[in-house]
């Protein structure tokens, strides 16, 4: 039987299993999209549920949303969601069964950029909810929930996955730890977890979403993180220094890459497809042992009347062949891989996959670094192509490494 009642008050049984799917703070206010629905249904249905529909429109003061009109400010708002959430969460790890984890669904985006990184309130309120609550993150699970097209999917990079955090009652006498040992202890652990992500297929759009998880569980480990006051540190401080870990992490591949794309990557993130200076271009060059020439050679940039660009895919030779590249670089396989996926589908993608065994780490990890610099400077369009790379890898994959590499187009291995 199902019972309904305030999360934040109810006693409705202990030992009780937890799989929860709390708001999502600002996101989406249901109460407000319930109205339209609700006045035809009272009008046809009053008589027979006159309780339930006895009110002109959806109840909404209740509702646990941080909606700054409801509470006359937005700061007003985000302490409403946060006490509201606190007493819910500690009602249920009260009620908790002890020989289970809870399994809280949250997919709400990072979207906020400042100088100390990457955060959101909505995480960040959410989370400090969870560890007041006592409990402590053993690890995230990322559920693929989101259906493709969808209106919310229209004109933006939305997630395609809900985060499923796992969570235990945190154990009496954790000790507390200083800030420096929680960025070590960080910077050692949670590098695995991006990696067994990674070979999961996490698209880029859910990869900071995803890296909460485990990146919380270093956290919420312990009964503190002392900054250097001797004051507990915040939630958000945590998830900033978790992002800047990711950060770390993704751009660790851009030293395996060949210089031309390491040029290439770095330009991109200032400039986009806009021009820049030759003098500029020729300075970042030389730092990456490599010449402007040599990088417009390689096919990736457009030189002319004292102007540096990135090639844009459209412009690119559409007939590439891999195998008769003299200068292969990971930069111009991943986007005539994105090309072709995106103007022939994903057998011609394959095909041209399988050409290029030996830059398979390369060209994912590149699309992931990428999708990370367009979702900062909000190129939503461009980041899409990279997100959708990566979304197709699997497929790509599994048919590439199906189709014999004819001799005309083996390579030897791009590094030595």
């Amino acid at each position: 039987y199902a019972t309904q009642s305030d999360a934040g008050s109810q006693e409705i049984s202990s030992g009780k299993v937890v799989s929860t799917d709390p708001p999502y703070y600002d996101n989406v206010g249901y109460a407000d999209l319930s109205d339209f629905f609700y006045v035809w249904l009272r009008r046809s249905l009053r008589n027979v549920f006159p309780d339930l529909l006895s009110t002109m429109t959806v109840p909404k003061a209740e509702e646990l949303i941080a909606a700054p009109y409801r509470h006359g400010g937005k700061e007003a708002a985000e302490e409403f969601f946060l006490c509201g959430m606190g007493k819910a969460l500690s009602s249920l790890a009260k009620s908790q069964v002890h020989e289970w984890p809870a399994a809280i669904y949250y997919a709400f985006k990072q979207s906020e950029t400042t100088s100390a990184g990457t955060v959101s309130t909505g995480w960040a309120t959410f989370l400090q909810a969870v560890v007041d609550a006592g409990w402590t993150v053993e690890g995230t699970w990322p559920v693929r929930t989101e259906r493709e097209g969808r209106s919310r999917d229209i004109g933006s990079n939305a997630l395609a996955s809900s985060v499923v955090l796992i969570c235990r009652k945190r154990q009496q006498g954790a000790p507390s730890i200083t800030r420096s040992q929680f960025v070590r202890i960080l910077r050692a652990e949670l590098p695995a977890s991006l990696t067994r992500l990674q070979a999961a297929h996490i698209a880029p759009v859910d990869m900071p979403q995803s890296a909460i998880g485990p990146g919380m569980a270093t956290f919420t480990r312990y009964r503190a993180v002392l900054d250097a006051d001797d004051r507990p540190m915040t939630v958000r401080t945590a998830l900033e220094l978790i992002n800047q870990v990711l950060d770390e992490y993704l751009g660790e591949h851009e030293g395996e890459m060949d210089a031309d794309s390491r040029f290439a990557v770095t330009w991109f993130e200032t400039f986009g497809y806009e021009s820049g200076q030759f003098g500029e271009a020729e300075n970042l060059a030389k730092a990456r042992n490599v010449s402007v020439a040599g990088i417009a050679e390689a096919g990736i940039i457009s030189s002319a009347a004292g102007k540096v660009r990135i090639i844009r895919r459209d412009e690119l030779n559409p007939t590439w062949n891999p195998a008769k590249d003299s200068r292969l670089t990971v930069w111009e396989a991943t986007q005539q891989l994105i090309r072709a996926q995106q103007e022939q589908g994903e057998d011609a993608a394959s095909r041209l996959l399988a050409a290029m065994p030996n830059l398979w780490d390369g060209i994912r990890g590149l699309a992931y670094r990428l999708y990370t610099v367009c979702e900062r400077k909000g190129w939503a369009e461009e980041g899409r192509a990279y997100n959708g790379l990566v979304a197709a890898w699997p497929d790509l994959e599994a048919k590439a490494a199906q189709i014999p590499v004819p001799t005309s187009m083996q390579q030897e291995p791009l590094f030595r």
